[in-house]
Parts: structure tokens; sequence; C-alpha cells
């Protein structure tokens, strides 16, 4: 009978030391996920784990950070937002403007997150007055997009006539769309 006590106090024993063992690998692992700051001391276990818990509400934190810049960027509003002068975050009338420079024509297109079938009709139009797009891009600054078109315009017959035509459909859509 003193056999089996001490058989199982040895299991126990064991049992005890593989759980050990299997926790100082997992505090390791998870150790390693950490990125360190330059300390050369090794620091002690319930530092480790401070620093990992501050490390995954920091990557939580950064996470919220990106969903909220996602759907701003894409136009999405939360239905709890906080709404400006009565619209909607994001919205805002378009603006352009236009400055010919010879046979080349700079568009400049300020319009809310919510606009972009402007970015895409602004280059229709440029295209069917015979407008060649050299460069197209946007920059956006909270809640307003910059777009910015330059474009060669061809051959013309009568200097500015095809840059004023081109003038002239542009305020229009713009105008289109403040008065929706």
């Amino acid at each position: 009978m003193e056999n089996n006590p001490s058989s199982s106090r040895t299991d126990r024993k064991t049992i005890e030391k593989n759980r050990r063992n299997h926790m100082k690998t997992l505090y390791s692992q998870l150790n390693s996920l950490v990125p360190h700051h330059t300390s050369k001391e090794m620091l002690s276990l319930p530092d480790q784990l401070d620093e990992a818990t501050n490390h995954i509400k920091e990557l939580q934190k950064n996470l919220e950070k990106m969903k909220m810049k996602k759907e701003r960027l894409m136009g999405i509003e939360k239905p709890n937002a906080s709404l400006r002068s009565g619209g909607m975050v994001g919205s805002r009338s378009p603006h352009i403007e236009i400055h010919e420079m010879g046979s080349a024509l700079e568009v400049v297109l300020i319009t809310g997150l919510d606009c972009q079938p402007m970015f895409n009709e602004t280059i229709r139009v440029l295209h069917e007055e015979g407008a060649e797009v050299v460069s197209a891009s946007f920059s956006v600054i909270d809640d307003a997009v910059f777009h910015t078109f330059h474009s060669k315009v061809g051959n013309q017959s009568a200097p500015g006539h095809g840059t004023a035509r081109i003038s002239e459909r542009l305020k229009k859509l713009v105008n289109g769309a403040n008065s929706f």
C-alpha cells in the first residue's frame, strides 16, 4: 500500500512539472509575439504579461481607428454619428475650378466623401469633348476630396472654343449636382 501513495505522488509531480513546462512554453510564445523596446534586461513574467496586455489594447485601439478611417473614406456613416449643419458627415456641395493654360486644361473638383460619381462624370465629359486626360488624381482631407485632372485639348479651330465648351459642361455638371 505504501507503494501506491508514492506512485500517486510521483504522478502528481510529473503532471505538475508538465503543466509548468507547458505554461512556460506558452508564455515564451506570447512574449515572442510582443514587440520589445530596446531593453537588455529580462522582464519578469508579470511584466511580460503586462506588456502583452498593453500591446493587445494598443492593437485594438489602432484597429478601431483604422475601421473608422475606412468607413469615413468609403463614405459610410454609423447611425449614431453626429450630423453637421443638418447634413450627413462627408457630404458637401461640389465645387469646381477650371484653369486654361494654352492647350492644357487643369480641372480641380472638390467634393464630399459621398460624391464618387462626380470623378467618373468629369472624366466622361472631358473625353466626350475630345480632351486627352493626361493625369487624374485625388487627395482626401477631412471630409473633402480634392480631384485634380490635367488634360490636353486637341486641335481647336478657334483657340479657347473647346476649353470654353468643356468649362460650360463641367460647371453644369457641378451645378446640377448642387441642386439635389
